[in-house]
């Protein structure tokens, strides 16, 4: 095939159910799906969680600061290290995974097979339903939506803003009119909403195969390369590329608004390609631990009996080894309200040897003042987490400076 055909070539996206599914837990809530509860809404059936209300953490966090225990973070440069990313200009074979970090909780990963992932983006500057309140980037953002080459599939964990922007999935929608999104149940509804019909909701456990094939185009100028997450501005094989997207759970929440708490499911995510596997943690809680641990070793003796999510062993069990986890380290001060739902680095490598991944990379970290936690602690609670294990500083879990690449 010549270049100037292999650029004319676009990829057909296909969705169905795999032939031999993957094994869920044989357990009583898996059978009757517990986290489905009544009017719709969604819930942890675990005893790791514990649940509270919007206004008793805004209550807790309030009391806080009224008290002097709260700390502001000095978000004063330098803080994270930010660098333009670059990607890789066609599907050309590789035989590594490579991950790029765009800030919190988003990566690009471009797999050997050539599928081209984006994982939970926000490309905008603050986490927020407003433009002029909320959370704003103490980090820039490392490149825009123009500069990604392809992007095939958007993998969303839960509808929090920080995960889910308005701006960044139309925008990515338009640029990319063949790229397909993935959502848990329940947010198929919000894309609708927003002109976005290129939507797949699944429950946990469930998966898809997806599929891209090669369809040749009658003329080069009908690839419109420059907008189609199907397209390719140089040569590229004329390959099918397959791959498997699986939904997992995770110990989260999720809402919009002030009335729709857990009216959408959250998850973890699989995505497996050529024999090559990512795990994305998005955004979850390990344990909950009690106000009494609040200033303490919450790992100590004392609270070594608390429980933990039983999900991520069952994941890693039943769905691993991976060769890369994306896994949240960050978000988690004070603990006694943040634990439930958000893991901080200790809680990080127990998820990281739970769920059976070779490598991992931290995400939710270093973009949005979310809590209290100094920007730069988390990395340093990660060395310290996994020393307590004997695994390697660096390696095996790392953190990349914002817009940096790295293959697995």
């Amino acid at each position: 095939m010549t270049s100037s055909s292999a650029s004319a070539l676009l990829y057909a996206a296909s969705i169905s159910l795999p032939s031999t599914a993957g094994a869920r837990p044989d357990d009583e809530l898996t059978k009757t799906k517990a986290w489905h509860v009544k009017n719709g809404r969604f819930e942890n059936p675990w005893p790791s969680w514990s649940s509270a209300s919007p206004w008793k953490i805004m209550g807790g966090m309030i009391r806080r600061r009224i008290t002097g225990k709260s700390n502001s973070p000095d978000t004063t440069p330098p803080t994270v290290p930010v660098q333009k990313p670059t990607f890789l200009p066609s599907r050309e074979q590789n035989d590594k995974i490579r991950a790029t970090w765009l800030g919190h909780a988003c990566y690009y990963v471009e797999f050997p097979s050539g599928l081209r992932v984006l994982f939970d983006p926000v490309f905008t500057d603050r986490c927020s339903p407003f433009s002029w309140l909320g959370p704003k980037r103490y980090t820039e953002l490392p490149c825009k939506i123009s500069d990604i080459p392809i992007i095939d599939a958007v993998v969303i964990s839960h509808n929090h803003y920080d995960h889910l922007s308005h701006p960044t999935v139309t925008e990515i929608a338009k640029r990319h009119p063949n790229c397909q999104f993935f959502v848990p149940l329940g947010n198929k509804k919000w894309f609708e909403a927003c002109d976005i019909h290129q939507c797949t909701e699944l429950d946990w456990w469930d998966e898809i195969d997806f599929t891209l094939t090669p369809q040749q185009s009658s003329s080069a100028s009908d690839a419109k390369p420059s907008i189609s997450s199907a397209g390719s501005s140089s040569a590229i094989s004329d390959r099918t590329i397959t791959s498997r997207i699986s939904c997992l759970p995770c110990q989260h929440i999720s809402n919009r608004g002030l009335t729709d708490r857990a009216a959408t499911l959250w998850s973890s995510w699989a995505v497996t390609s050529a024999g090559k596997s990512v795990y994305f943690g998005g955004d979850t809680g390990y344990r909950a631990v009690p106000e009494s641990s609040d200033g303490q070793d919450d790992w100590s003796e004392e609270y070594a009996h608390l429980p933990t999510c039983p999900a991520f062993k069952d994941i890693g069990r039943l769905r691993g080894p991976f060769d890369l986890g994306l896994i949240p380290i960050g978000a988690y001060m004070p603990r006694w309200i943040m634990s439930p739902m958000h893991a901080n680095p200790r809680d990080s490598v127990e998820i990281f040897r739970d769920t059976n991944c070779k490598r991992a990379l931290g995400i939710h970290w270093g973009t949005w003042v979310l809590t209290e936690e100094d920007v730069l602690e988390p990395p340093r609670m990660l060395r310290k987490a996994l020393a307590h294990h004997s695994i390697p500083e660096t390696g095996v879990f790392d953190v990349c400076d914002i817009g940096e690449s790295r293959e697995v």
